[in-house]
């Protein structure tokens, strides 16, 4: 397979919803093997290089944080036209893995960390959101919001009805973000016919420090971004934290119910988004 034969090649479902724009930086679902690629080399320079993640001797070799969710995902991209039109420009991403997708594997990437049984058994359109990251240079408000754009799109594209996935807090410390995990619990717990649980063999309780004693909005200040990105779009999360030592973080589970999803990154752009698709 060369560098230029399309994704669409692989065993993959789904088509995009076009390009959108903000400037010179654009965001759209990758399209040729060579754009995944480059994907693949952000995530490991941002995982492994600049997290202190872990990676293994095969992943090390390559250069590249792949696994085997990458040829049946969809791949959301971020593109700077300054720097080039395809892979040359690639400095954020997304992977987006719907149900029909996960079939082909046989299970969704967040079920090595969690039971995620009830989000199965939801019954309408199901999407697991994770890998994402951009580029340090692009880490603002512009690029941040053109990724929760192309996530719209593609929800309004695909019909989706829920969306989930990990999402993850630095180090493998609990302590260290006691605070942290505790607001998230106390505050943020998924309703129990959406709540995933940790896997008992990885469980970490969240439950830290009582409520009584929290500083709630501090512990909110220092949520990372896309964590609070989740909560600003009606976000719930799961029971139970997961240390993940090869990427050297703990993770939580993320539940959003897409009717939640508020008007600044959905019904804004409603109109924009039906336009792209015609």
């Amino acid at each position: 397979m060369t560098a230029e034969t399309p994704i669409d090649a692989l065993p993959r479902l789904g088509p995009g919803f076009g390009e959108l724009r903000a400037g010179n930086l654009g965001v759209r679902v990758a399209a040729a093997t060579a754009e995944l690629e480059a994907i693949q080399a952000l995530r490991y320079r941002i995982f492994y290089q600049e997290m202190g993640g872990k990676p293994s001797a095969e992943i090390a070799a390559t250069g590249r944080d792949q696994d085997g969710f990458d040829a049946v995902a969809d791949h959301l991209v971020v593109i700077d036209h300054a720097i080039g039109a395809g892979a040359a420009g690639v400095v954020g991403t997304y992977r987006l893995i719907r149900r029909p997708a996960a079939r082909l594997i046989g299970r969704f990437y967040s079920e090595s960390e969690y039971d995620i049984d009830a989000i199965r058994r939801f019954p309408g359109n199901i999407l697991e959101l994770g890998r994402s990251c951009v580029d340090a240079a692009y880490r603002n408000r512009a690029a941040m919001q053109l990724l929760w754009r192309g996530i719209a799109a593609y929800v309004f594209r695909h019909q989706i009805d829920l969306m989930f996935g990990c999402a993850s807090l630095p180090g493998t410390d609990p302590a260290a973000v006691a605070g942290e995990l505790s607001y998230l619990y106390d505050n943020h717990l998924a309703p129990p016919a959406l709540r995933p649980r940790a896997l008992a063999a990885r469980y970490v309780d969240m439950r830290r420090i009582a409520p009584a004693t929290l500083d709630a909005r501090r512990a909110l200040a220092q949520l990372p971004p896309l964590i609070k990105g989740y909560l600003r779009l009606g976000g719930f999360v799961g029971d139970g934290a997961v240390i993940d030592h090869d990427f050297n973080t703990i993770d939580v589970a993320v539940v959003v119910k897409t009717d939640l999803v508020t008007d600044k990154y959905y019904r804004h752009y409603e109109r924009q988004l039906r336009d792209a698709l015609d």
